[in-house]
């Protein structure tokens, strides 16, 4: 017969969440779903969810250099300049050492990039309703959210 007190310091198997309780899985799951939701719509504009966030980030303010995009995006350059390459190769930005530091990579909407803006209005209006929430519960969403991450962020930077 097993000892009572050692079944006392493990876990009561009521305590660990189910999938359908954790909070990371709900995410984790919403963002596929987002990925899915937008797949068909941005292959019109040739385009994939990650470059179609770089694009959007261009589109506000057209020139950033790579560093500020990577942190804009919260990626990487290991992972941002793939997709850079891929947007480049499209005629959609240009890549290019910055003239006074040559370790600076700027990074620029072409023409073609620009004009993808407007035809990128469509997303946004079948996205929102696709949504199901109004614009104020949207916002609250995001900026709890926004706050979950610079949370965990810290967490990161306590341990790392």
């Amino acid at each position: 017969m097993p000892d009572d007190a050692s079944n006392s310091t493990r876990p009561d198997a009521r305590s660990v969440p189910t999938i359908d309780e954790l909070l990371c899985f709900a995410i984790y799951s919403a963002e596929h779903a987002f990925t899915r939701a937008y797949r068909p719509l941005l292959s019109e504009l040739g385009l994939t969810y990650p470059q179609f966030l770089i694009m959007t980030a261009l589109w506000e303010a057209d020139a950033l250099t790579m560093k500020v995009l990577g942190e804009r995006l919260r990626l990487d350059s290991g992972t941002l300049t793939p997709l850079l390459k891929r947007l480049e190769a499209a005629g959609l930005v240009r890549r290019a050492r910055n003239r006074d530091d040559e370790r600076v990579v700027d990074i620029t909407l072409t023409d073609e990039g620009r004009a993808l803006k407007d035809r990128s209005a469509a997303i946004w209006e079948h996205m929102i309703p696709a949504v199901g929430l109004c614009r104020e519960d949207i916002d609250t969403l995001r900026s709890s959210l926004g706050r979950l991450r610079e949370r965990l962020d810290g967490i990161g930077e306590v341990e790392g």
